[in-house]
């Protein structure tokens, strides 16, 4: 299963992008996060079905500090080969 994220609230500077990705190993996904210039963080990951539920329902609820607004299905292009493990792009 793969998706690709857009999430919204207060999700910089509350270290999200480390919780995503420690999540997202948790569920030996691969993938990356990033911060974009909107204040939004995007990601994409893959990985089995029941791995990448549980992801998802991680990233819904956020880091201590975070307040996950609105969680947006992007249009993966799928022809990436996305990075194991996961990884924060800068």
């Amino acid at each position: 299963m793969r998706l690709r994220l857009l999430v919204s609230g207060r999700v910089q500077g509350v270290g999200f992008r480390w919780f995503v990705r420690e999540a997202a190993r948790r569920h030996r996904l691969a993938g990356w996060v990033r911060n974009r210039p909107d204040g939004t963080v995007e990601l994409e990951a893959s990985g089995e079905d029941g791995g990448v539920h549980q992801f998802l329902s991680a990233i819904r609820e956020g880091p201590p500090g975070a307040r996950v607004e609105e969680v947006r299905e992007l249009t993966s292009n799928g022809a990436e080969v996305l990075p194991q493990p996961f990884t924060i792009i800068r």
